[in-house]
């Protein structure tokens, strides 16, 4: 319901045949450049922000241009770049990027892929992720010790700067090591070319870094590369034949793209790289080594496409798990109850449950009840209009519930902020006077912000963190959030202190003080909310148990540390 921004979505493709061989069997000299613009179409719900392209053409002549980058900002992005490139055919190594930003930086700088020019092939290098970096200080400053003076700060200009200096002292190795070996002149080119380490290069740069990223890259020369994070939080899935090897942030995506069945298609495991040689060779390498698994549960939940056979056989288990407390909150009246969902994000867990609910001698009655209608236009500035609007962007279907006689039970994937509930969800459903409303997260309470890709940065955004304040200040107990504050300022590395503000809490009393306080006013329907439980999140997605925005239990010491450093900011703007 409401839109959380993700960063962001990946796609390369290396073409290992001739030219001629795709245009003989496929009838296109672009069928890599067509073939990226699948991918990137198929993940296009992981960033409407912009989107860049780029791809090295490894049979250009000296002289010409061989490495080429596009980029454009805006939800036609896509199509903005590809219109750009015409004819050309694209050569045989393709990267594309996504883009959400989770770092408050934007415009057209900070589109990815980012592009490192030197006159040796072999040291140019062109970048883009979907990554978010916790510890982004610590590696500046890295950089500026060895006297670099980087012009922007945003992570992915910062591990571009860091990478390739890490990709010059290779080439310089090889070209001494080239020397000693008696060659000369373009010998000497070749010989680097034919030997540069990426492996090399990626162990000296990705060993500075807390955070969870996928990170993907070409070089001039032709190298191509693709790496996880240790911990294995942010996703990847490769492919390969004899014709390609392709990479994607989605397994459904490479299988419709390539027609491909689920076993044709690997995961990328954490601290890993894909590495696809000059030559066409490819080999996986261990980069670092594989920390404590905690990929990504928000992947499984919301943000990757339910098409996957894996997350759709999770979503379903989320919702049909939550059967059980739906029917303790409806009083078990199956018969005067009506189920729907929202948004259509949430339609898999919806199926879930009513699976779930349904029993040989029990009909559940399935209605679509809410519709999105309208998009809010933002240059209404005016915060009347703009509250009226929001109020308006979701529409009910009249009749769908018997006035004072039904339940309403609606499921949602998450409860974030819960701005929209307030502004529109409760107002337009309180016009169908059920007799309850039962508001269903098949997701549990969000707690913490995340620090690795997600758009929820802010501890005071959270509803649950909110009502958790307020439940503190009613009942004389402030005197946490100074200790609180007091020990994330003092030792913000040595535990996560802000899950000391839940633990007095009861989850239940936790739902009741957040129906409070989104409660619109002037609402006359009784409202219930039932989330998802931790239990249960970890037994519909068994492999991917990184949880910390319900648990606090971050995989990484920047995670812990930015989610101290969030609440000693939320009390000092409190207290300004």
């Amino acid at each position: 319901m409401e839109t959380l921004r993700h960063n962001c979505g990946v796609a390369m493709i290396r073409l290992l045949k001739p030219e001629d061989h795709y245009r003989q069997k496929y009838g296109t000299p672009r069928y890599g450049l067509d073939k990226l613009y699948l991918l990137m179409e198929k993940q296009h719900n992981r960033g409407q922000e912009g989107a860049g392209l780029a791809y090295v053409d490894m049979n250009a002549p000296v002289g010409a241009e061989y490495m080429f980058r596009e980029r454009a900002e805006g939800a036609d992005a896509i199509t903005e770049i590809f219109k750009r490139l015409g004819t050309s055919c694209g050569g045989q190594l393709l990267m594309g990027h996504l883009r959400y930003s989770t770092t408050g930086h934007s415009g057209l700088t900070y589109v990815h892929p980012f592009l490192r020019r030197n006159n040796w092939r072999a040291k140019n290098l062109c970048l883009c992720g979907n990554f978010n970096m916790t510890n982004i200080d610590e590696v500046l400053e890295f950089l500026a010790g060895q006297g670099q003076s980087p012009r922007l700060l945003g992570d992915a200009y910062i591990t571009i700067e860091l990478m390739g200096h890490r990709l010059d002292r290779e080439v310089e190795r090889l070209y001494e090591e080239a020397r000693a070996k008696g060659l000369a002149g373009l010998d000497i080119t070749r010989y680097i070319e034919d030997n540069v380490s990426i492996a090399n290069v990626l162990r000296t740069t990705m060993v500075h870094y807390d955070g969870g990223y996928v990170m993907c890259g070409l070089t001039g020369s032709g190298e191509m590369f693709a790496v996880r994070d240790p911990w294995g939080i942010r996703p990847a899935f490769y492919c390969r034949n004899e014709e390609l090897v392709a990479v994607a942030s989605e397994r459904a995506v490479l299988q419709t793209s390539f027609n491909l069945d689920y076993s044709d298609v690997s995961e990328l495991l954490p601290g890993q790289a894909l590495i696809v040689h000059k030559n066409g060779d490819i080999s996986l390498e261990q980069i670092l080594p594989a920390a404590a698994l905690s990929a990504c549960s928000f992947e499984r939940i919301y943000f990757s496409r339910g098409s996957d056979a894996d997350i759709y056989q999770e979503r379903k288990r989320l919702g049909w798990q939550l059967a059980k407390p739906v029917l303790e909150a409806i009083g078990n009246d199956v018969d005067n109850t009506v189920f729907s969902y929202i948004p259509n994000t949430a339609e898999v867990a919806y199926y879930g449950l009513l699976e779930g609910l349904r029993s040989p001698h029990c009909e559940v009655r399935a209605e679509k009840v809410v519709w999105k209608d309208i998009k809010l236009r933002t240059f209404i500035t005016d915060n009347a209009e703009r509250n009226d609007l929001a109020a308006h962007v979701y529409d009910i279907s009249y009749g769908s519930v018997r006035r004072q006689q039904d339940n309403l039970v609606i499921i949602d994937d998450s409860i974030v902020r819960g701005t929209t509930l307030r502004e529109s969800i409760f107002k337009i459903l309180d016009r169908l006077h059920p007799k309850k409303i039962v508001m269903v997260s098949s997701a549990p309470q969000i707690r913490y912000p995340d620090y690795y890709g997600i758009d929820m940065s802010h501890l005071e955004e959270l509803c649950a963190f909110r009502a958790a304040v307020e439940l503190l200040r009613e009942r004389g107990m402030q005197q946490l959030i100074e200790d609180v504050y007091r020990a994330c300022k003092e030792q913000p590395l040595a535990e996560n202190h802000v899950q000391k503000i839940y633990k007095p809490f009861s989850v239940e009393e936790i739902n009741d003080k957040i129906v409070e306080m989104l409660r619109p006013e002037g609402m006359e329907t009784p409202v219930q909310l039932v989330f998802q439980s931790i239990e249960g999140l970890h037994e519909a997605c068994p492999h991917h148990p990184g949880d910390w925005y319900f648990t606090g239990e971050y995989p990484t010491p920047g995670g812990v540390r930015l989610c101290n450093e969030a609440f000693v900011n939320y009390v000092e703007y409190e207290k300004d």
